[in-house]
């Protein structure tokens, strides 16, 4: 699509319908120098479990175990660190180019606003993920080849 021609608010429309029929988090298109993503974000819903009444606690017998659906989830390293650099997508973090490199950042090294910080690959397509701001990496939560998830803490930088 050339930069003159209009926007096509449909095609924008029939992604976000494609992206809600399958379940996936987001999409990217691009022709030319068109280039649409569409990206839904999913935020998790909090499940509180309202504890017994005291005359029922005493008549039932204690449960031996949690169901693990209803278990609280362990809190994420990092995730509420001012610093923490959050996962922008769903993926598969490697912290170097190739198995033989050298990784991108170590724990106490200092990276610049704009550089790389590890790859994340989402279907099939390696996403470079770069530092937000200047600083020093501390601490780093991720290994290679461990699997992501959106809004995760990658690592904190000071």
């Amino acid at each position: 699509m050339a930069k003159n021609e209009p926007f096509d608010p449909d095609l924008v429309r029939e992604l976000a319908k494609m992206v809600a029929e399958t379940d996936l988090s987001e999409i990217e298109v691009e022709k030319g120098d068109l280039r649409i993503r569409v990206v839904r974000r999913i935020e998790p819903v909090a499940v509180q479990v309202a504890p017994p009444a005291p005359a029922l606690a005493a008549a039932a017998p204690a449960p031996t175990a949690v169901p693990a659906a209803l278990a609280p989830a362990p809190a994420k390293a990092g995730a509420g660190h001012p610093g923490a650099v959050p996962s922008p997508m769903v993926g598969t973090a490697y912290l170097r180019p190739s198995p033989e490199a050298k990784p991108f950042i170590e724990v106490g090294a200092r990276v610049q606003a704009g550089d790389k910080l590890l790859l994340i690959e989402a279907m099939k397509t390696f996403n470079d993920i770069v530092a937000p701001r200047a600083g020093t990496v501390t601490a780093i939560f991720v290994e290679d080849g461990m699997p992501v998830e959106y809004g995760e803490a990658l690592l904190v930088l000071e």
